[in-house]
């Protein structure tokens, strides 16, 4: 696939992978983008995963037609953009590898081999020359790994953008949602944690005269860039991007089910904009997240169970905490039979998060609903909008 004259697409779609990471759902597949510069001297972008190395290689093959490439830029070392660097090494010897000090050690503790004879070691500001085309490197260090770069081409004004930009999804696969969806859910499930890293990388990217984002997951961005770069400030400034409630829950006998659905309900007819409502034992954690992230309201609803949180719930939270959650208000539904603390328990949670309130109404049932906890849902509802 052509981008422009000189950079061509060699990446490769993976509609093999059912568990992205090991732990994201990715029904739509997965692509492993790997790019090739073709100028005086041809620079290679990034490789692909283990599995698809030699379809990488024949596609790599295709668009240098008998030349040799000089360089092997590798931005990132997570296995499923780094796996065919030593194979690459053995199809072509001569060429050099550019990565940051850090991506070299790491090459030493993947494949035994720190490749000293081959190193062209790089850091923020150097740059490269293929010729017409004039290689810039920025370093991402923590976007999401510590080794990263970024690399702008000035010629073709392209940021090669690492992991920044990345979308769920194989290429060949039309997405109904759009970009915004499946991007959004990797970026909280993968990077959410780095907010002041990405703060820092997109500070860079606003000296760069950036016409197109060629990332290493997801389709490649050439229009409308600022949206893109405005929804990722947003993002990684733990902004509210939507006005509206998520609200997620668990429940044992269905009596915490109830009363969650009953303030989603509430919510909607008052005119609340946007209602999510999840159910944490059964629907895909990391879409709860992205919502958690995306509205400004989080509503908690579950039972207390071994003298804390229901398990399900416990781990969600853990989700959020771990990724910064903050600048978000809380309202909290619990139920106990007969010592209810799963409101006490979940302020603890978040004891040490930022910008963190909680709404002064706490929902309390005991077994079931009752005329009391309804007016509590009342009163909560009212808080939220």
């Amino acid at each position: 696939m052509e981008i422009t004259k000189d950079i061509k697409y060699i990446g490769v779609n993976d509609h093999e992978v059912d568990l992205f990471e090991g732990m994201y759902d990715v029904p739509n597949g997965m692509a492993y983008n790997s790019y090739v510069i073709l100028d005086e001297k041809v620079a290679v972008i990034d490789t692909v995963d283990a599995n698809f190395g030699e379809l990488w290689l024949s596609n790599l093959e295709r668009e240098l037609n008998g030349r040799n490439p000089d360089y092997l830029v590798v931005q990132h070392m997570e296995p499923d953009h780094s796996a065919n660097v030593s194979v690459f090494t053995e199809r072509y010897p001569d060429t050099k590898i550019v990565a940051s000090a850090k991506a070299f050690v790491m090459m030493g503790q993947f494949f035994a081999n720190e490749f000293k004879d081959k190193q062209v070691v790089v850091s923020d500001g150097d740059k490269l020359s293929l010729g017409s085309h004039e290689l810039n490197f920025v370093t991402a260090p923590m976007v999401h790994w510590p080794e990263v770069i970024m690399t702008y081409d000035s010629k073709d004004k392209a940021l090669f953008s690492a992991d920044g930009f990345g979308k769920f999804g194989a290429l060949d696969v039309e997405d109904p949602e759009g970009w915004a969806c499946e991007a959004r859910r990797y970026y909280f499930g993968i990077v959410g944690k780095y907010g002041a890293q990405v703060q820092a990388v997109l500070k860079k990217a606003a000296g760069l005269d950036i016409q197109m984002i060629l990332p290493l997951h997801g389709p490649i961005l050439t229009e409308n860039l600022g949206y893109y770069l405005d929804i990722y400030n947003t993002w990684s400034s733990y902004g509210v991007e939507s006005e509206g409630v998520c609200v997620a829950y668990t429940s044992v006998y269905g009596h915490t089910k109830e009363a969650a659905l009953k303030l989603a309900d509430k919510l909607k007819k008052a005119g609340c904009p946007k209602v999510a409502v999840t159910d944490l034992a059964r629907d895909d954690w990391a879409e709860a997240v992205e919502d958690a992230f995306r509205y400004g309201k989080l509503v908690l609803a579950t039972t207390t169970y071994n003298g804390d949180i229901f398990p399900t719930m416990s781990e969600f939270i853990s989700h959020l905490v771990e990724r910064n959650y903050q600048n978000r208000l809380i309202g909290i539904i619990e139920n106990g039979s007969w010592a209810p603390v799963a409101a006490k328990a979940i302020k603890n949670r978040f004891e040490k998060s930022k910008n963190i309130t909680f709404t002064e109404t706490t929902v309390t049932i005991k077994s079931a609903l009752n005329a009391e906890s309804i007016a509590q849902l009342d009163l909560l509802a009212k808080e939220l909008l």
